[in-house]
């Protein structure tokens, strides 16, 4: 059995696949790597990150107050949604 420097079992050295296995996809079934996942809504300039981003989630526009309205216009800052999405809680 191989060491690694610190001392511990190698978990990669000896891996023996189970027969029947070649060209089986590890993979949970209904996505393949390379498609697109769902579509998402596009960012609006007042966005952090894409919706769905771990660690942020959706707030009232502070510009518009959640209306999506900025006169007789759409809000500029949440493109009329009247939400944006923010980074939450962190360091």
């Amino acid at each position: 059995m191989l060491a690694s420097v610190a001392g511990e079992e190698d978990p990669g050295a000896s891996f023996d696949l189970p027969a029947g296995t070649e060209g089986r996809s590890d993979q949970a079934a209904g996505h393949t790597g390379g498609q697109p996942g769902p579509a998402r809504r596009p960012m609006s300039p007042g966005d952090q990150a894409p919706a769905g981003t771990p660690g942020t989630g959706e707030t009232v526009c502070p510009r518009c107050g959640g209306s999506g309205r900025l006169g007789a216009s759409d809000c500029p800052e949440c493109s009329g949604t009247g939400r944006i999405n923010v980074g939450i809680g962190g360091a």
